[in-house]
């Protein structure tokens, strides 16, 4: 096991052990010097088990953090990544900037990118849906649980097959990897309907921009993450639509392209 794994296998411990222990990881030096409990030394062996066979710690948990809030998760939805922070960031951006303020989201999921923009654009009114009924209750529970409940309104809709308005922003975090490399990336326990692009990873890319143009305002914009390497693809399909006027990509804190912005 190399120094990389072995640090990841810490702090999955770590967090393992805070979440059992109902406390935060810094305050575990001083909670460690106490005894276990039985029943909480059978959950934390019984967890230690799980992760070790590579099973999501956030599921046991049922706790992941993004945009310093804490959310609901289990395997109905995605685990939030801390690249989609990017996304939501140059949506505030540019909302804010350019006064947009009607804001729609497809494939919500756990509900981070919408709650997350409710929470620091006190302006936004946002729609957000998905075709999961369970990831729609986990996106209301985190929602409530946060205090955007009022703010957000969530639609079960088959991308924009429930939508009838337009808006200023359209943002996504859909579904990108080809349907035959899933497995080699390690997330057998994640919803496969949250991952799945279709053959190519780019399914869901071609809906959001052939489509959105009639679902966006004058000088509106479409706002994708994107998967690493998917960049010139995404932007020939913006391209190719001859819809939008700007395309321009934004590249994550690891140097990958990962954020399309298309304006109308």
């Amino acid at each position: 096991m190399n120094e990389k794994n072995i640090d990841e296998a810490s702090l999955k411990t770590r967090i393992l052990l805070a979440s059992i222990l109902s406390c935060n990881r810094e305050e575990l030096i001083i909670k460690t010097e106490e005894i276990l409990k039985k029943e909480d030394e059978e959950k934390f062996l019984d967890g230690i088990e799980r992760i070790s066979k590579g099973y999501p710690v956030e599921y046991i948990t049922n706790t992941k953090e993004f945009m310093k809030m804490k959310f609901f998760v289990n395997e109905s939805v995605l685990i939030p990544r801390y690249d989609t922070e990017i996304l939501v960031e140059e949506v505030l951006k540019i909302a804010k900037n350019e006064n947009k303020k009607e804001i729609l989201e497809l494939c919500t999921g756990s509900g981070i990118i919408s709650i997350s923009l409710t929470k620091y654009f006190e302006e936004a009114k946002i729609i957000a849906t998905d075709i999961s009924d369970e990831a729609l209750n986990i996106a209301k529970r985190n929602a409530r649980s946060l205090g955007q409940e009022e703010r957000i309104k969530f639609v079960k809709s088959d991308m924009f097959e429930k939508i009838n308005r337009k808006f200023d922003i359209i943002v996504s975090n859909p579904p990108y990897i080809k349907t035959d490399i899933i497995e080699e990336y390690s997330l057998e326990y994640e919803p496969k309907i949250a991952l799945d692009g279709g053959e190519d990873g780019l399914k869901f890319y071609r809906i959001i921009i052939e489509e959105g143009d009639k679902y966006l305002n004058e000088g509106g914009f479409i706002i994708l993450e994107i998967g690493y390497d998917q960049k010139e693809e995404v932007i020939e399909i913006a391209k190719t639509s001859n819809q939008y006027k700007n395309v321009t990509c934004v590249k994550d804190l690891n140097g990958n392209d990962r954020v399309i912005i298309v304006q109308r």
